[in-house]
């Protein structure tokens, strides 16, 4: 990677222009910039022509909206293009109207995509209709004609894309550029009744050719906040208080084709069925919504993409169902949210995945018996409500219910029913107040999970939440977080023994003295909490750059469990953490921009042992040529693992050093790139990671674009992996072994929209991962400082193979004393998704969709390269088809 990274750095260096802009004195990036006002005005309904050439005379009713500012590349210097806007509103809509001069309209970037992809050139507004200085709606429309819409919270740190309200757009290209029209519905738009209204709004203007932004309301980039900082619209006034409803029935008819299974009733090769169901919004008020939905269906969602892990840690899907993925900003809470970007970062207190995902148990098969299990648990219904009032409460509440599912099992002829999943309610509640202007805010959370009886060994009940507090200062440049978190989880001794056996956990482990495993217990309770203090913003230096840090702590202590409503790594630690950067914003040479950051990463468990230490520098840079570049590099100079060795003593890892880099090519090319590739060794050589993963995008047309993605992962583990725990004589003896461990992957991705809403998406992904295992041996002593002294290796006397099986003769005497099975696999699975996705109306869409999976059996292809395995077994098997016809229609009122 460090030779293919020189003469592509050296590429964009002899290619990147060298100039810069004058600042504009209204603009200085070091100053907050007062805020611009704008006046707007009511229209007779009906009176408009919606064909975006702004030809109506009441266009010029309003003054304009005009002397935009760059944002990026070159801040506060005038764009090379001027734009101007005017804001009109009726009784039912809010009107923009958009003049985007160009001096070349046939350089225009007409580029389309499926909706929120943002491409070519654009304009968008955004809303902030509360005025609370923390939300707001984006309204993204570009000259061709795509849609993109976006809730934005947290002042503009998190942009919710999964957010689609109905509204329209209609652009024009003309001699002078082009033009947009745009309305907006009152009833997408949340807001107080007061009858005279101040909006916060921000309208911005893309020109890709030139990756240039500019923006009506100058925000500097040297500060924190975006919301907080936008501009004021005035002149709103008795805008309608009808609480809106909006009403979603659809209609589904699938149909799948499998292979066939001789003597499994359960496997004819083919299954029907149709269903309907009716999702709703319910505006209580203005300004709070209800969202429900009743019998769901998610068959248009994108599969999951192909991982295997063998460190006993839980694989991470991100959420693709709509239902759980709009409006989802109150209740993605987040158990630390630093911005060091470290594996316990990925602790959420919810995580919606859990709700409908695969049953929890399987039924007990007996000879010559074969059972139908649900591959996921039904949701019976669910429903959200969630809001902002005028004295800034945040309201949010999710209900959910999944129903009892049964397997039924077959023994020739004669079925039975087996409970695979009880019935479970789940419940998730935030509430959050703003004070000061969003400068302050505290909030709290609390989830809930309550199953029936039915199977002994998961939790009846399981209850989570706590409080939280920010405070934002100085031009909202420095914050302090807080949290404190409880959890509470019960049922029967059977299943709070198995959450203190759980990988999370172990309270078995021999030298835990502050953990103790009581097989009486009927519940366990723990906490939860971080304290960060952080700058994330300040006044440019001399040299065009701000220093920003982050510091803070969090813990997870031993009892603490969230994982039937949430996702958790792993629990029993403390861990300390450090981010510093630096970092220059303004164009300078042949940069757009220059990043630098340190951090580092301690942790200890509740015992005080010391566990792990971690390092890492990097720096990214984003080039005139609108090229970008990153490096780091990373050292582990301590490490012990409480989980490695699955319940018994922790194990001291290899210490090692690694790291990455990356490039990516200029986005606005027909032909784009990207590469990134990373590796870890340990000192002595003992652990060996590798990843390497690229891309090429091609846009074939302003309609067509497709891609080809492939990554490879290889690892090297000398001896410390974990392959089993087995018995001998009163003693437990922790196999382990040395492992390599191989995966590639090849993601194609393709996007055809025969108009603005009318799309072919296709998604397909083979994938391959491979483990292999030798020189078996068994732990001695895990945390010696020699690592040869922490195994025992065995010898050839000692252990021997036959049909896949291994025996060992651990004393010598010629009789077995223990045995375990070869653990070696291939697997090799496909997944695609071909969508044709169009909205015939505003709201309203029909869904055409073709799913194909295969699962290959070749678990003992191991000796064939690993891509030739791939490609030869890939297809062999005969998949699963299954397709689809799904219609909605959304009736607004």
């Amino acid at each position: 990677m460090k030779f293919f990274l020189l003469p592509c750095l050296l590429g964009v260096l002899l290619s990147a222009p060298v100039f810069a802009q004058p600042a504009r004195p209204d603009a200085k990036p070091s100053e907050d910039p007062p805020k611009r006002r704008y006046v707007t005005q009511k229209i007779d309904a009906g009176a408009f022509n919606f064909d975006g050439k702004l030809d109506e005379a009441f266009w010029q009713n309003v003054e304009p909206g005009a002397d935009f500012i760059e944002y990026q590349p070159d801040e506060g210097t005038d764009p090379s293009h001027p734009t101007e806007f005017r804001i009109l509103y009726d009784d039912k809509f809010l009107y923009l109207g958009v003049r985007a001069y160009d001096a070349a309209p046939d350089s225009l970037v007409e580029r389309m995509g499926r909706r929120d992809e943002f491409p070519g050139d654009w304009v968008e507004i955004n809303i902030d209709s509360y005025h609370d200085q923390r939300t707001a709606f984006s309204f993204t429309f570009s000259c061709s004609g795509v849609r993109g819409d976006e809730f934005i919270s947290n002042n503009g740190n998190n942009w919710d894309s999964n957010w689609n309200p109905i509204w329209d757009g209609r652009s024009n290209i003309d001699s002078l550029g082009w033009t947009a029209e745009v309305k907006i519905p009152f009833s997408q738009l949340r807001y107080n009744n007061d009858p005279e209204q101040v909006w916060g709004f921000q309208v911005q203007r893309n020109i890709f050719r030139r990756n240039e932004r500019s923006t009506f309301q100058h925000i500097p980039q040297n500060g924190s906040g975006w919301v907080s900082r936008f501009a004021e619209l005035h002149g709103l006034k008795n805008l309608p208080r009808n609480k809106g409803v909006e009403i979603a029935p659809y209609l589904l008819a699938k149909t799948e084709h499998f292979r066939k299974e001789e003597g499994n009733p359960f496997a004819d090769g083919s299954r029907q069925q149709i269903t309907a169901g009716v999702d709703g919004k319910f505006a209580v008020t203005r300004d709070l919504i209800l969202d429900f939905t009743v019998n769901p269906d998610f068959g248009q969602v994108e599969a999951d993409p192909g991982a295997v892990r063998l460190d006993g840690y839980q694989i991470f899907f991100s959420e693709r169902r709509p239902f759980f993925m709009e409006s989802r900003n109150l209740f993605d809470y987040n158990l630390t949210g630093s911005a060091t970007d470290f594996d316990f970062d990925s602790d959420l207190l919810f995580y919606s995945r859990r709700i409908g995902g695969a049953p929890h148990s399987r039924p007990n098969l007996g000879p010559g018996e074969f059972a139908d299990v649900p591959q996921a648990t039904s949701i019976l219904g669910a429903a959200k409500f969630s809001g902002k009032t005028k004295k800034g409460w945040s309201i949010g509440i999710l209900e959910s219910v999944t129903r009892r599912e049964n397997a039924v099992v077959d023994n020739n002829g004669e079925r039975r029913e087996e409970l695979v999943e009880p019935q479970t309610n789940y419940f998730v509640g935030r509430l959050m107040k703003d004070y000061d202007a969003g400068n302050t805010i505290i909030g709290a959370v609390f989830t809930a999970v309550n199953r029936e009886k039915g199977i002994d060994w998961l939790h009846r009940s399981a209850y989570s939440g706590g409080l939280d507090v920010q405070h934002f200062w100085k031009s909202r440049w420095w914050n302090v977080t807080g949290k404190l978190l409880f959890s509470h989880v019960a049922g029967t001794p059977e299943a709070i023994l198995e959450t203190q056996r759980s990988f999370e956990h172990y309270f078995q482990r021999p030298d835990a003295p502050h953990v103790e495993l009581d097989p009486t217990r009927t519940s366990l309770t723990g906490t939860s909490g971080t304290f960060k203090l952080g700058k994330y913003g300040g006044k440019p230096d001399k040299w065009g750059g701000i220093t920003k840090f982050e510091v803070g702590g969090t813990w997870r202590s031993p009892e603490f469990e969230v994982n039937d409503i949430g996702f958790m790594q792993t629990a029993d630690e403390i861990n300390q953490f450090v981010w510093a950067g630096y970092h220059i914003q303004q164009p300078f040479s042949i940069f757009r921009n220059l990043r630098v950051n340190y951090n580092h990463w301690f942790r200890w468990d509740f015992s005080g042992r010391h566990t792990f230490t971690f390092y890492n520098v990097n720096a990214h840079a984003f080039f005139q040529s609108n090229w970008s570049v990153g490096t780091g590099f990373f050292l582990n100079p301590h490490d012990i693992s409480n989980n490695a060795l699955r319940g018994d003593s922790p194990l001291r890892r290899p210490n090692g050093y690694g790291s990455f880099a990356y490039v990516n090519s200029d986005e606005r090319k027909k032909v784009t790139f990207n590469a990134d590739a990373n590796f870890f060794n340990g000192f002595g050589n003992e652990v060996k990671s590798r990843n390497i993963s690229a891309g090429i995008g091609v846009q074939a047309a302003d309609a067509l674009r497709f891609g080809i993605y492939p990554g490879y992962n290889y690892s090297f583990r000398k001896q410390d992996q974990y392959v089993q725990q087995v018995s001998f004589g009163n003693d437990v003896r922790t196999i382990v072994s040395e492992v390599a461990q191989r995966s590639f992957s090849l993601t194609a991705r393709l996007t055809y929209n025969l108009t603005p809403n009318l799309t072919i998406q296709y998604y397909g992904q083979p994938f391959i991962f491979r483990a292999q295992y030798a020189n078996y041996g068994i732990v001695t002593d895990p945390l010696a400082q020699d690592y040869e002294a922490r195994f025992h290796r065995f010898t050839g006397q000692e252990i021997s193979e036959t049909d896949g099986e291994f025996s060992v003769d651990e004393n010598g005497d010629g009789a077995t004393d223990y045995s375990f099975s070869k653990p070696d696999f291939n697997f090799i699975q496909f997944r695609s998704n071909l969508v044709v996705r169009w909205e015939y109306v505003p709201g309203s869409e029909f869904f055409l969709v073709w799913s194909q999976g295969a699962t290959p059996n070749a678990f003992n292809d191991l000796d064939t390269p690993l891509v030739k395995s791939l490609l030869n077994n890939v297809f062999d098997a005969q998949p699963t088809n299954i397709l689809l016809a799904k219609v909605t229609y959304r009736f607004l009122k």
